[in-house]
């Protein structure tokens, strides 16, 4: 069982590092202006279709470390079930999000931490990526043959 256990929370920790590092290299790719529509927060189109494949990314390398460590494609359910359950229980505050809020004016090149804390997304994405996170991860788990686990 506890195999199972560390198996989850090292895939989620696998998804979170991957996820962090691959969109901080996207931001500084794109840069504000690419990653944000011009003078707001709201994330951009191109930041909104390249954050998905890459959290897709994330979502399968997290399910293929579970159950490697986990030596047990169950655990990979729960991982599953917790990618989506957290974000969703994350999504919630995003969603309830005022007018006023989600056309903050941007005001030239802002940094990777102000971008973190004032990106916007719209409603729509918020409750896809968990939903995204989980079918990932469950494709993911697959890419181990039971038989080698």
């Amino acid at each position: 069982m506890a195999r199972k256990i560390i198996g989850v929370i090292v895939g989620y920790i696998a998804m979170a590092s991957v996820i962090f590092i691959t969109f901080t290299l996207l931001f500084l790719i794109l840069g504000a202006e690419g990653s944000f529509q011009p003078g707001n927060f709201q994330a951009s189109t191109t930041w909104l279709v390249l954050s998905t494949i890459l959290g897709l990314m994330a979502a399968v390398i997290g399910g293929l470390v579970c159950v490697i460590i986990a030596k047990d494609h169950k655990a990979a359910i729960w991982l599953a079930g917790l990618v989506l359950v957290l974000g969703i229980i994350l999504a919630i505050p995003a969603l309830s999000v005022s007018e006023e809020e989600m056309n903050k004016v941007r005001e030239g090149n802002v940094d990777n931490m102000t971008a973190m804390q004032n990106a916007k997304q719209p409603p729509v994405v918020l409750i896809l990526n968990p939903i995204i996170g989980a079918i990932g991860v469950i494709a993911g788990s697959r890419l181990k043959k039971k038989q080698q686990v």
